[in-house]
This record gives structure tokens, sequence and C-alpha cells, in this order.
């Protein structure tokens, strides 16, 4: 099947990069896109691999969602932790069901990823060992956005929406994003090399009256409420469909699935170095995308990535929404 898929996006020669203080050791690839001016407008290491830690629970999601035409109330309670609290063991069961690292590949194809590669085949269960890069996930976003159909793009960003503080692993995941912009916005965070147990466990904080929590009042008019994806019935379409991208910044072409090749795998990007991931939707109708991927010296402590991962985020945002 032929589908109109875009070519990865370039930063436009008009958008010189920020200057965003990266800590000493740290090393950052960062994204912000105008959805409004069809033009990246911050970036740095755009293409550099990271290793995705749960950000790829995004992808497992699209590939699930549009590979049937019905989804189980089970499979939908699934989706929902998965999302929200970035739950592994409803990744687990996605990446197995799905056929591990093949997830990636027909992704990668369909969305045209060019840094987006599988894990290594030594360890094909380890969904977080997929590579990919701050521009692959802000195609993604815009996919969602702008190409997907609109029950796969509802549900998914609708969850992300709804991002809740401590994930189901105790991990606070309002780092980056959450702490750094005001809301409402949606987001998909990413950790790995931190251990199993938090230093402090979670505790959801109420949110100063400044700062408004992440609603479905701030999402445009056209994506549809989690809610409103029904459960298993023979007659609810999931493949998605065919659109045509109407930005006039970046190269857009007509691709089959099929000539498009993959990233291959290879070594785990910063194997041995914890990683912290923020990205998501910001500003009025969700106006820029941000995508921000680290990874710190070994043995750097929760508090201190977070901490400084936040700052940076702060500083992403305003360099590229200023």
């Amino acid at each position: 099947m032929t589908l109109p898929l875009i070519a990865a996006a370039t930063p436009a020669s008009a958008a010189a990069p920020g200057k965003p203080n990266i800590p000493p050791g740290v090393t950052a690839g960062y994204v912000v896109f105008d959805r409004q001016t069809a033009k990246v407008t911050e970036y740095r290491n755009a293409h550099r691999r990271f290793r995705s830690a749960s950000v790829v629970k995004i992808l497992i999601a699209i590939d699930y969602l549009e590979s049937r035409k019905s989804v189980p109330e089970r499979d939908l309670a699934l989706l929902k932790v998965m999302l929200r609290v970035s739950d592994d063991g409803a990744a687990t069961s996605f990446w197995t069901r799905g056929g591990q690292g093949k997830i990636i590949q027909r992704m990668a194809r369909k969305l045209q990823l060019t840094d987006t590669a599988p894990p290594p085949a030594d360890k094909p269960g380890f969904w977080g060992y997929t590579s990919l890069s701050a521009m692959d996930v802000a195609t993604t976003y815009r996919y969602l956005l702008d190409r997907a159909d609109p029950k796969v793009g509802g549900l998914i960003l609708g969850h992300l929406r709804r991002s809740g503080q401590c994930g189901s692993d105790g991990f606070d995941q309002y780092f980056g994003i959450p702490r750094a912009v005001r809301g409402p916005w949606a987001v998909k965070q990413g950790w790995s090399g931190y251990g199993s147990t938090p230093p402090v466990r979670c505790r959801p904080a109420k949110a100063p009256a400044s700062t408004p929590r992440p609603s479905s009042s701030a999402a445009p008019a056209s994506v549809a409420h989690p809610s409103t994806f029904t459960a298993a019935t023979p007659d609810v379409p999931l493949a998605a469909h065919p659109a045509t991208s109407t930005d006039s910044t970046v190269t857009a072409r007509t691709v089959p699935a099929a000539q498009v090749i993959p990233a291959r795998s290879g070594p785990v990007p910063d194997l041995g170095r914890p990683v912290l991931h923020t990205t998501g939707l910001v500003g009025p109708k969700e106006r820029w995308i941000v995508v921000l991927l680290t990874a710190h010296p070994a043995g750097s402590t929760w508090q201190r990535s977070t901490a400084q991962t936040t700052k940076l985020a702060r500083e992403v945002h305003l360099s590229g929404t200023s």
C-alpha cells in the first residue's frame, strides 16, 4: 500500500540554533517545532540517536491500534496505563504480541523515521533499547496530530494530556516539560538507568493555581477524547488513512512504504549512562512540539538529573517559542 509520507523535517535555514546551557557531562538532543509556522525554531543534535526508554511506547501504541479494526476492553485499559503512567508491563504485553523489533521496523517505514531502529538482535525483548532521535520523535507527534486516523491520534494524545505525576513504578515523571512549562500540555516521558526503585516514592502534589493541570479543554476540537474510543466492535475502523501535508518548509513526498529502509540496529546508544527524556505538546492549541532527549554521566542521581533536565527544558522552550 502506498502512503504519503513526510520526509524527516530539517531545521529551517532561517532558524539558527539557540544557546540553552547544557550541563557538563550531559549529552542533549532537542527540537522545537512550531506547528503554526511549520518551522523548526530550535534544535541541537536533532538526528543523534538516544536510547528510547519509555518514549517508544508511543510507537508501540500506534502500531497496535493501526493493525486492527477493534480493541478489546482489556487492551484499552493497558493502553491507558502504558501512556498515562508509563506502565512497563503493559508495554511488554504489546511488544511481545506485536513481534518485538518488527514494531519499530513497521513504524519507521510508515512514519519515515530515519534515525529510529529496533533493539539489537541479541536483546529482542528490551523495547527500551530502541534507538531514536529528537527529530524522529517530533515527526511522530506530527503524525498523530495531522495524519493518523483521528481515533488513533485522539486516543493516544488524549491519554498524554492526562499524564499522571506518578509513574506506575513509583518514579515522579513530572520533570522537564511538566515542571518547566506552564500547562496545559500533553507529555510522554522516558527514563532508564536509575534502578527499579525511586529514591523517594512519588506522591501526587496539588498543582499551584498558576500552573493549570493538563485537560482536554486545551486540545483542538477535532481531536477525540479517549472516552469516545469504543471497545471491540466490528464497525470501529482503526486503519490509518492517507493525508496530505500542508507544511511549506519541510520536504513532502510520496514514498511507497516498502521503499523506506529503517535505520539498522546497532550498539545501544549511551548504554551504561542513565537517560532522561521529556517530550510533548505545549502552548495555546498545542502550537509547539518540544522534544528533549538527554544522557547523563554514569552514576548520576535521579534528583540531579531531573533538576538539570527541567532547567534545560525551560531554556529550550523559551528559546524555541520566543
